[in-house]
């Protein structure tokens, strides 16, 4: 029991968020992205309605020519800016996959949609730490276009779903140092 607990421990404290930039490029086997979402797939859910969805690019430069189009397209005239869509474009260069992670809607309305979010979102923290088991490197993102309803439209979501954000998944050559800011004393109320 306390040989699996500190196996969880380390691989939870050993999750980094890995910015693609400093992605080496190098290509993780397509299986190893199906058995992270596997993962994923066992998060907690109220009302067994696993409204976790993932929209997987095998070819981060199709994902980043859309981002960078639908940009495009929100900002037409002076509201373009070319050297932000070329940032687009390139995002990706050294990643070696790119998941787009929503909450799909369940059919049991009595589920209120924050706990849909929730377990969602539980289910992108399980992906993410079996990317950390496997030394796949990640990066959430919330930026660009990915929180805008013409994102969502582009990629079929329906009204009562929710972006929760874009997953960039690579190899790198370095690993960031863990640190927390404030004490976990200090985030903690013991009542007796």
């Amino acid at each position: 029991m306390e040989t699996t607990f500190s196996a969880i421990a380390n691989n939870i404290k050993a999750r980094r968020t890995i910015k693609p930039s400093t992605m080496n490029g190098n290509k993780i086997p397509n299986g190893h992205i199906a058995s992270i979402l596997e993962l994923a797939d066992w998060a907690p859910n109220h009302g067994n309605t696993e409204p976790w969805r993932f929209i997987v690019f095998e070819d981060p430069k199709v994902y980043c020519e859309q981002h960078a189009e639908l940009y495009k397209a929100a900002n037409p005239g002076e509201s373009f800016n070319p050297t932000v869509y070329t940032n687009f474009q390139n995002q990706a260069n050294s990643a070696s996959h790119v998941i787009i992670a929503y909450q799909k809607r369940g059919d049991l309305p009595k589920i209120p949609q924050f706990e849909e979010v929730i377990a969602a979102s539980c289910a992108v923290q399980n992906l993410l730490l079996g990317a950390t088991a496997l030394n796949i490197g990640a990066f959430w993102s919330t930026g660009g276009m990915v929180l805008k309803p013409a994102y969502a439209e582009h990629f079929g979501l329906g009204a009562e779903d929710s972006v929760l954000g874009v997953l960039f998944m690579g190899y790198t050559d370095t690993q960031p140092e863990g640190k927390r800011k404030t004490p976990i004393e200090e985030k903690i109320t013991w009542n007796k």
